[in-house]
């Protein structure tokens, strides 16, 4: 696929997106660039990886709404993907096409891809699936302890199932859509490591979450996030909370 078809289906893609309140402005912006790299100096089997992992994310994330309410209330992460989720979700994937176009010869480029978005789409179908898992989940770090469903860290049996599936899926489009120019023979010993791959990196990412992700509590909006949600620095003190180098951030109400 030329570089201009893939810019232009990139900016299909976001647009409609963003019509959709699945990315905000500053996500749309940066899926056109993820876009236009993997549509454009990928080909059809990398934008097919890329638009299975955005496209059942988006719709498991406005799934189960009702199980979800008070999480969102709680945890406010929000449907809407910005720019930094984007680049997140999708800046390792564009750089094994980045890799691929250089050194096309190599299988490199094509199996770091596929796992970099088994991860990704795993660690997507844990989070919204997990929420229909029927006892609390365990804090990853200390499986003994329970905490409350949203928590960064926190694994469940149905979060982690869903993981799998989600990591399974990428590696059998992988699989089945291993660019035509690979030197690999054994395509089907791909779907293993793709999988477990997946489901390794959305583990590990649980792990970050129980170690190093920095979570708020705003006491104005009586709700913990993992976004900054400061109204002014006056206006907030700080303490060291669980983790090794996380903290919480307590908004103090402005008065009137």
């Amino acid at each position: 696929m030329l570089p201009l078809y893939g810019f232009l289906l990139a900016i299909l893609i976001a647009s409609l997106a963003y019509r959709a309140h699945s990315l905000s402005k500053s996500g749309a912006f940066a899926a056109i660039i993820l876009g236009t790299i993997i549509f454009g100096l990928g080909g059809i089997p990398w934008a097919v990886l890329l638009l299975t992992f955005f496209f059942t994310s988006s719709a498991l994330s406005r799934a189960f709404k009702k199980r979800k309410q008070g999480l969102s209330e709680k945890y406010s992460k929000g449907d809407q993907r910005d720019a930094g989720q984007v680049f997140g979700n999708g800046g390792l994937a564009a750089a094994f096409v980045l890799f691929h176009f250089f050194y096309p010869e190599s299988s490199i480029g094509w199996i770091g891809f596929a796992a970099s978005l088994a991860a990704v789409n795993a660690d997507t179908w844990a989070t919204e699936l997990g929420v229909l898992n029927p006892s609390p989940p365990r804090m990853i770090t200390d499986i003994r302890k329970r905490v409350e469903k949203g928590t960064s860290g926190g694994i469940s049996l149905v979060g982690t199932l869903a993981s799998l599936a989600g990591s399974a899926l990428i590696a059998l489009l992988a699989t089945l859509l291993i660019p035509t120019d690979s030197l690999l023979t054994d395509h089907w010993s791909l779907f293993p490591l793709i999988t477990f791959a997946g489901l390794a990196g959305s583990l590990f990412d649980s792990f970050l979450g129980a170690t190093v992700q920095a979570m708020y509590f705003c006491q104005k909006d009586n709700k913990e996030t993992e976004k900054h949600p400061l109204r002014s620095e006056e206006h907030t003190s700080e303490l060291q909370s669980r983790g090794l180098i996380s903290y919480a951030v307590f908004c103090l109400k402005k008065k009137k």
